[in-house]
């Protein structure tokens, strides 16, 4: 759902007086759900959705967590923030360097760092691997309800099979969506970014976002996953929890789209293509599913 930049500008303007920020000047760098703007003196602002000042909070305070252990990533600026303008929740960060999107080695390498460190003393929720799908499936309106039924019905399957997950590694902090386009390669090296899911949990669920590009969508190759499996030391695929954690991920990358198409009509043919993989209408896995937003 793209938003209009003309009350992102109010709610901005708004932030940056509570925070003692100047929002002269401001560039908008991304319109969408989370609003991304980039102030002078290398500020970024994000403006999440209303209702989420708690999980707002909690990306401030795991990003200080973070920087304390020494784990590459995006930081947070010293102020006292998040701020709410608008009902909206608002948060400041030290502008990136000149990067580009990471590697799944990169992924690798900052999961490594993550998984080990000690569950912190502020709370983190649990980790829930659905949270946000109802919403988008009752939003996929571009869908026939033939579709959303179907969506609705893997939906119930998935979360009953979460409860009766296998055992697995130990659980530790995550991340919760840890992808490629969540890491910015810089010349000092990769840095963690978005910790809007950031949870406890199984580390398999971070790990799955990698495989699933493998053996879901074909963006990994094999070397590559070979490589990312090497240098974490398992292959999540192996697990007898594999086929539940690989069905929530495709559920939650399908939804994603289906919501968006709702108001895109040029994702439409990606959403529904989605669906039909899922629902057994297109070629066997891997299938090439395009990004967007």
């Amino acid at each position: 759902m793209t938003i209009s930049a003309v009350p992102a500008r109010a709610v901005l303007e708004e932030a940056c007086s509570l925070a003692g920020f100047d929002p002269a000047g401001a560039e908008p760098v991304r319109i969408a759900e989370n609003e991304i703007w980039r102030l002078p003196g290398k500020v970024i602002v994000r403006i999440a959705r209303a209702g989420q000042l708690k999980a707002a909070i909690r990306e401030v305070r795991v990003a200080h967590w973070l920087a304390d252990n020494g784990v590459p990533a995006v930081r947070a600026l010293p102020v006292e923030q998040p701020v709410e303008a608008a009902g909206r929740p608002v948060t400041f960060w030290v502008e990136l360097p000149a990067h580009e999107i990471g590697t799944v080695r990169d992924v690798v390498t900052l999961l490594k760092q993550l998984h080990p460190l000690p569950v912190p003393h502020f709370p983190l929720d649990r980790l829930d691997p659905f949270i946000r799908v109802a919403e988008r499936i009752e939003a996929a309106t571009s869908l026939s309800e033939d579709d959303r039924g179907w969506l609705r019905r893997r939906h119930a399957e998935l979360r009953d099979w979460w409860q009766k997950r296998p055992a697995g590694l130990p659980e530790c902090v995550v991340h919760g969506d840890a992808w490629v386009g969540n890491v910015a390669r810089t010349a000092s090296g990769p840095l963690l970014m978005d910790f809007e899911r950031v949870s406890v949990g199984p580390p398999e669920w971070d790990l799955v976002s990698t495989a699933v590009k493998m053996t879901t969508t074909g963006a990994v190759s094999e070397a590559e996953y070979a490589e990312f499996c090497e240098a974490y030391g398992t292959d999540v695929t192996e697990w007898e929890g594999y086929e539940l954690l690989a069905g929530a991920r495709e559920l939650r990358m399908t939804t994603y789209a289906a919501q968006h198409a709702a108001t895109r009509p040029e994702w439409r043919a990606e959403a529904q293509y989605r669906v039909d993989c899922l629902r057994g209408r297109a070629e066997p896995r891997p299938w090439h599913w395009k990004g967007i937003m």
